[in-house]
């Protein structure tokens, strides 16, 4: 093949590529290629939390590492039993694992003291135990109460009509974007989807529901329960939002 052939070949490809190009025509959000329309929209779905997870900080300390441990793990299983005479089953009680952490001063080969650390978490469906519980632990001295979230047990259903809307709404705007030119919205020939949950509460001290606060405020309200305050108010979880994003190719019929 000569070298004059060769580029006639590569003129002719080069305009065969040019001419199968897509012809892009931006319209309120929508976008044609062709014989499709491309359409971007967004659906959400709101739900009542009804999941809480109530997260517990057990500490110790002691000069002797085995009182230290054996200290925190009492206090944890004190509250697994509580949890357990709430009716709270088995599996919705996580433990976690005991840290030991020695502290030392002077003498780099003998620690001063030692330090154990662990989290507790307990899943509640029923709402109304959530303040019982946590007044329990509190008054006890038992731990020190460090967070309470909120979620859904069925996540996934709610993406799914999160989705659901959203493409709802594409369809309707592919659907409006067609009608000016008596077109109508053929098959689907691709989509993307992002789903993103938003709006999760969480709750500390039964007061904030901002963020986390630091344990010392915990600490403060362990007096108080203590002292014969009264009780913690009742708990409104604020509502869940899972939100959608898709981005769907329609046929033009």
């Amino acid at each position: 093949m000569n070298r004059k052939f060769r580029i006639m070949i590569l003129a002719v490809a080069f305009l065969c590529v040019a001419a199968s190009r897509p012809v892009w025509a931006q319209q309120s959000g929508t976008k044609f290629v062709q014989d499709t329309i491309v359409v971007e929209a967004e659906g959400s779905f709101e739900a009542d939390p009804d999941l809480a997870a109530l997260t517990f900080d057990v500490t110790s300390q002691d000069k002797n590492m085995k009182k230290a441990y054996d200290i925190a793990a009492q206090s944890m299983q004190r509250i697994v039993d509580l949890a357990q005479k709430s009716g709270i089953k088995k599996e919705d009680v996580s433990t976690g694992v005991l840290r030991v952490t020695p502290s030392y001063d002077r003498d780099p080969n003998k620690a001063k003291s030692y330090a154990v650390r662990g989290f507790l978490t307990i899943k509640v469906r029923d709402f109304s135990q959530v303040g019982p519980l946590v007044d329990a632990a509190v008054q006890e001295g038992i731990v020190d109460f460090r967070s309470l979230s909120y979620s859904l047990q069925d996540e996934e259903a709610a993406k799914q009509k999160a989705v659901g809307a959203a493409m709802k709404n594409a369809l309707g705007r592919a659907t409006a974007a067609l009608a000016q030119t008596g077109q109508k919205v053929g098959a689907i020939r691709y989509a993307s989807v992002d789903v993103r949950q938003l709006n999760v509460p969480q709750v500390s001290d039964f007061i904030s529901t901002d963020s986390v606060q630091p344990l010392e405020s915990f600490g403060q309200h362990a007096k108080r329960a203590t002292s014969g305050a009264p009780p913690l108010p009742s708990v409104s979880p604020e509502k869940i939002t899972v939100s959608a994003t898709v981005q769907c190719g329609f046929q033009i019929q």
